[in-house]
């Protein structure tokens, strides 16, 4: 009888604790849990000529694009058309917890620098776009095989489509690689994505609660399928690039402890047979384009003139 109660009360601990989980980081919800963590921590002090700029935000006339889901939910994205008639469009996704207009100073970059049209999707769970919880890339990765056709429908077949995401957006768009893409779709730029959701959850159950993955990470992944409708082991990237035949890429920090540098190196290995890998010496989480935005802007230049015409 007792070692029936003490394994009922380490179950009830157990569920209890994958709920909360759960709740923290995969339902929509306030993500303060982040806030003061070193690992995001800025790692350049001086100014930054490329750093987020909130004027140059507000005085774009941006469209506001709307698509609903495979699974019935409204999403949301801004659209920016190039000052000059192009066919090329970059579709830019957003990291875990953020949303569209964090992604300015990318937005600035290939609108003024490339005279490319812009899309900029809300994630599902994310800003203005509808959903309770947040996939980690896998699902979303449906949502922006959705928004290709919809640049598609409204440019023409003539497209030409990049897409370019940072953390949990870099995940999305290798994630996104690995389906059936239309023609238009030439390049895909990723920068400090993970390898899974798996991996990354249990390094940050490791790293932020000194917590074994087993087997919280277990239960926690059967209540995200039960209400998100995906598992963590569904949720690969590495999976998703070993699939693709778009050249992709692969831009991480030699010094990123949010998600682990070693992972680019196997996203590199088993990626598509067109790609590239650049390494920023210095650089925590997504902050590649922070550290040296010449180095980043000339290497994302110029690979992608090499598939976009």
């Amino acid at each position: 009888m007792f070692i029936t109660i003490i394994v009922l009360v380490l179950a009830a601990g157990i569920i209890g604790a994958s709920f909360y989980f759960y709740n923290v980081a995969i339902a929509r919800a306030d993500k303060s849990f982040l806030n003061g963590n070193p690992d995001l921590e800025v790692g350049a002090s001086a100014e930054n000529p490329y750093e987020r700029n909130d004027q140059w935000w507000e005085a774009q006339p941006f469209e506001e694009w709307s698509m609903e889901s495979e699974d019935g939910l409204r999403l949301h994205a801004y659209y920016l058309e190039a000052s000059q008639p192009s066919d090329i469009t970059v579709i830019i996704a957003h990291g875990y917890s953020g949303h569209a207009a964090l992604m300015t100073n990318f937005a600035q970059m290939y609108s003024e620098k490339l005279g490319y049209n812009v899309l900029l999707p809300d994630a599902r769970g994310h800003g203005r776009s509808g959903g309770r919880y947040i996939g980690f890339g896998w699902p979303e990765r449906r949502d922006y095989v959705g928004w290709i056709r919809k640049v598609i429908e409204k440019n023409g077949g003539q497209s030409q489509l990049i897409l370019h995401g940072v953390s949990m957006g870099g995940a999305t768009v290798m994630m996104t690689s690995g389906e059936s893409l239309p023609r238009q779709v030439k390049a895909i730029i990723e920068d400090c994505g993970y390898t899974s959701a798996k991996k990354q959850l249990a390094y940050q159950l490791k790293r932020m609660y000194k917590l074994p993955s087993f087997p919280l990470l277990q239960t926690t992944s059967l209540v995200t399928k039960w209400r998100a409708g995906y598992s963590f082991s569904e949720a690969s990237a590495l999976e998703q690039v070993k699939k693709s035949k778009t050249p992709i890429l692969f831009i991480h920090g030699d010094t990123d402890l949010f998600v682990p540098t070693a992972m680019v190196n196997e996203l590199y290995e088993q990626g598509p047979e067109q790609k590239e890998l650049l390494i920023i010496p210095g650089a925590g989480h997504g902050l590649a384009r922070h550290i040296d935005p010449e180095t980043y802007d000339r290497a994302v230049i110029g690979f992608i003139k090499k598939y976009v015409h």
